[in-house]
Parts: structure tokens; sequence; C-alpha cells
């Protein structure tokens, strides 16, 4: 996100601002079936999961819910867990995971890859591809990070910075949607993790890229709250630009009549952050344009522009260029204007601006300490389709 051009833009009223030069899902398949390669120096090492490992083959709801999701276990996510066991019985041979977001490695992963392509071939419907492609994202990531990654930190466990976050409620005027691509499922270094972290999931609400489970609970949530109440926190260089003066900073506390009884329908302020890279990013906000086209038929960006510098993560997960800043950095800055306005300054949203940075701080630690102590350089060189933030 641009420092001085971040944008806030109302879910609702989405316009064609982003004009693609393909349509939507065309970006997306050449998004989900070619991934970028990786490093082998960078790759953590291989790992095993067995079938006896899940309840035979099962992920239940208490594990699903554990990584931070609200949401009933997909059923999609739970079927190609169950292939993938079947396919593993079949084969004799263990699923192996391996380097960033616990990929599939070895004989075992040529053998699924052709297997999932066929598949993939077969779904005629765009948004079938994307609810597929998702969902074995998810499920090979659920697969992979069992009995390695910490489910509230997602950092490996012996890295586990869990007894060092500060939990803190945030008002209850002011809910963030963590909208996420599933390729930033489980990722160590992702930041959006950390809202729920300190937040909980009430406050800070994971909602996954192509999920229906997921989609429908925020959607659902947003119809209750009214466009009125919806934003979108996404750089949005074509719109014009409006402070959190500008859209937010109207009337005084006493016009915000919300009291702790109070359904995430009675004019709770809804904010979506977009938590994926930047190739990825367009699609999911074109996503979130057509569905808000489909519930409230409106036209419009209202824009909303933050001032912020760069966040200390930029040196493990650099952005295209230093005034971007990663997706808790982001909410921190909304939270921290919002606070600069009399009408919120008596909310305690500062507290939990302090909670955030500080969590920050924490998971910047932690993901140094780990990288020393594997002899990886703490720093890396700026890549254009790392953390949209």
């Amino acid at each position: 996100m641009v420092a001085t051009t971040s944008t806030i833009s109302r879910a609702f009223s989405f316009t064609c601002m982003f004009k693609l030069c393909r349509p939507l899902f065309a970006l997306s398949t050449r998004t989900h079936m070619e991934s970028p390669r990786v490093n082998s120096a960078l790759r953590s090492p291989a790992r095993e999961t067995h079938i006896g490992d899940t309840d035979d083959g099962f992920i239940t709801l208490q594990e699903w819910q554990g990584w931070g999701a609200v949401s009933p276990l997909p059923a999609l996510v739970q079927q190609i867990v169950e292939d993938l066991k079947a396919l593993e019985k079949n084969f004799d041979a263990p699923m192996s995971f391996g380097g960033n977001g616990g990929r599939l490695q070895g004989d075992f992963k040529i053998l699924e890859d052709k297997k999932h392509r066929a598949t993939y071939q077969t779904l005629g419907e765009s948004e079938k591809k994307l609810q597929f492609f998702t969902a074995r994202q998810i499920a090979c990531r659920l697969l992979g990070s069992q009995g390695y990654l910490c489910q509230k930190c997602w950092i490996a466990m012996e890295d586990c910075m869990c007894s060092k976050v500060k939990h803190c409620s945030l008002w209850y005027g002011v809910r963030f949607w963590l909208y996420m691509h599933p390729k930033d499922f489980l990722r160590q270094n992702n930041t959006g993790k950390l809202l729920w972290q300190v937040l909980g999931v009430q406050a800070a609400t994971l909602c996954l890229y192509g999920v229906a489970e997921d989609e429908e609970i925020m959607w659902s949530a947003f119809k209750r709250a009214g466009k009125s109440k919806v934003w979108c926190l996404y750089p949005n260089k074509n719109a014009i630009k409006m402070s959190v003066q500008d859209t937010l900073g109207y009337g005084s506390s006493e016009d915000l009549e919300y009291t702790p009884m109070m359904t995430d329908g009675d004019n709770t302020l809804n904010f979506v952050l977009i938590d994926g890279t930047w190739s990825n990013s367009a699609a999911m906000f074109n996503r979130l344009k057509e569905k808000a086209k489909t519930v409230w038929d409106e036209e419009g960006i209202p824009c909303i522009s933050l001032t912020m510098g760069a966040s200390a993560m930029h040196k493990l997960r650099p952005q295209p260029s230093w005034d971007r800043t990663c997706t808790a950095a982001a909410a921190i800055g909304l939270l921290s204007e919002l606070q600069l306005l009399p009408k919120f300054s008596s909310c305690g949203l500062d507290e939990a601006v302090e909670a955030i940075e500080d969590a920050l701080a924490v998971l910047l630690e932690a993901l140094t300490t780990r990288r020393l102590r594997m002899g990886r350089s703490v720093t890396r060189k700026a890549r254009h389709n790392l953390n949209l933030w």
C-alpha cells in the first residue's frame, strides 16, 4: 500500500477503475496454475504426514478453526484432503511437504500434480476452477503444517511466539475482515494473522478468497450492516483520494450509538483488508467489486488516503517500494487516523494500535531468529509479487 496514496474503498460502490486486459478468471487461471519457482536454498526441510495423523484422513472442525477460521470446515477442502489421503494409500508412500506454503514434494507430488491438473481441466465454470484451486491450496497447507506450525501464530513450533503476544479488545464499533489469498494462508511471515491473534476472531475475521463458506459469512455481515458501513482497504491509484477526516470525520462522539450488546449489523464499521500479493490483489479486488454490484447495485469508489511509512517487516518481506507496507501496518495506520478524530478519540483505538505494533515486533524477532539459526540472510531482495500492503 502506498504511504501517501493508500486508499480505503467502499466495497458497495465499485466502478470499473481496474480495467484488466483480460477477464477476471482468465487472470486467475494463470496465477493459479503457474507458480514461480522457489530457490531450493530457501526451502524448509522436507517433512512427512501419514494417514493416521488426522483421524483416518479427516480434518476436524476444531482443527480447522484452530488455524483462525470461523466458518464450518469447507466441504471441498475436506474432500480434497480425503482424495490426497486415498492417493497416498494407493501410492504406498507418505506425502512429503517442504518449502513455502508446505508444498508437496517428491514422486507423490508428480503423481498428484497430474491428477489435480486433469481434474482442473474438467471444470468448465471459472467459479468452480477458482474454488477447486483454493481448496487444494488450503488442503495441502493444512496437511503440510500439521505438527510443524503452531496453530495460533503460524510459526514453526520451535519458534512459537504466542507467549509474547498480548491480547487486546478492539472497540466493538470497528470490525476487520482479512480477505486472504490461499497462497498467504499459513505463511509464517504473514502479518494479517496478527490481527485476530491480538484482537480475536470476532474483531478481525479471516475470510479466504474463493472459499464459499467464508465469503458467505462475510457478505451476510455486510448485508446486515448496510452499504454505508463497508469499506475495502485497497491502493487504488485511479480513484479520487479522500482522507479519513473527509470520509469519517463528520459528527461527534454522541453519534456513535454503539453498545457491547449490538450485533455486527448494528452500525459496526466493516473494513476489508486484502491480504495477498500484488500479483493476486487485482483478481481479489475485482471479485469484491462484482459481488458488491450484485448485492447493492452501486457504482463509484470513495477512497481514503492514509499517511504511512514503511513497515518493520519490509526487510524480511520486501514490498515493491519503501512506501508500501504490510497488512498489519495498514490496520495500524487506519486505527491511528481514526483515533485522531474527535468522535473516535474515546474509543481506545490507540490501545489496539500499540498491541498490534508490539505483536508485529514480536513476529519480526521470531522470523529473524529463525532465519539466523538456519543460516539464512535476514534481508531479502525486493520482489513485485509480495504482500499487498
